[in-house]
């Protein structure tokens, strides 16, 4: 990426986070169910989180109690991050501006692929600050949720990988299927230890936050692993190939 297009890609990360709306509503559920997957797979030592945004799973991560790096390319998160957890390294970077003097057991990706440019790119460089037995977790939504599935079918969406207002306003590039998803964690080099998913999501989150209880909510998310193809959410683990 060339010196101007990093320049527009700053700028375009510090409009979006100037109305962001990631952990509002269902996305908090989410975010905090994506934490509890992804727990059962770190390892002690060092941990990057990558695109920590307004830092809603940092928290968990900061709880663990290991070294914590945070490289975030929006710098008004960057100053919220650096006020709520003075024990991390709080890095205002794009991901490929940024060269760490570590290498972590523990690499997070929530909500990340489908924001960036070239993720296939992004995740090639992740690899490279992998510690030897080191694991790359990414979570990103499903464009084969039922929900989407349920929208193409009313004419709401003219695909399933189509971009939704809320893509839009999240600035998102793409929405993976399962497929697409694996696929660039291959391209990578990286190899899939575990693919799954989280959150079985019949209808928008609207309709969710309108109607259903924490309840419905919690168990909704746990149905999500038994059906992961369709799930709202997909993750992968991945190690050095």
């Amino acid at each position: 990426m060339s010196d101007e297009n990093l320049g527009v890609e700053r700028s375009r990360l510090d409009e979006i986070a100037a109305g962001s709306t990631y952990g509002a509503g269902a996305n908090r559920a989410t975010i905090a169910h994506s934490f509890e997957v992804f727990r059962r797979h770190i390892r002690p030592g060092p941990i990057l989180e990558m695109g920590p945004a307004e830092g809603f799973m940092t928290g968990d991560l900061a709880a663990l109690g290991e070294s914590l790096t945070l490289v975030e390319g929006a710098a008004p998160f960057c100053d919220s991050l650096k006020a709520r957890f003075p024990q991390a390294t709080v890095v205002n970077a794009l991901f490929e501006e940024f060269q760490p003097d570590t290498r972590f057991q523990t690499i997070v990706l929530g909500h990340v692929l489908e924001h960036v440019d070239d993720p296939v790119d992004i995740l090639t460089r992740a690899k490279a600050w992998l510690a030897p037995t080191g694991r790359i977790m990414a979570a990103v939504p499903n464009a084969r949720s039922l929900h989407r599935q349920a929208a193409v079918l009313m004419g709401l969406l003219p695909f399933e990988e189509a971009l939704n207002e809320a893509d839009h306003k999240h600035g998102h590039r793409r929405v993976y299927n399962p497929e697409t998803f694996r696929r660039d964690f291959l391209l990578a080099g990286l190899r899939i230890e575990v693919f799954g998913g989280y959150w079985l999501k019949p209808v928008s989150n609207a309709q969710i936050e309108r109607d259903w209880t924490e309840e419905m909510l919690g168990a909704f998310m746990t149905l999500g692993e038994r059906y992961p193809d369709i799930a709202g959410e997909i993750y992968v683990v991945a190690g050095a190939g």
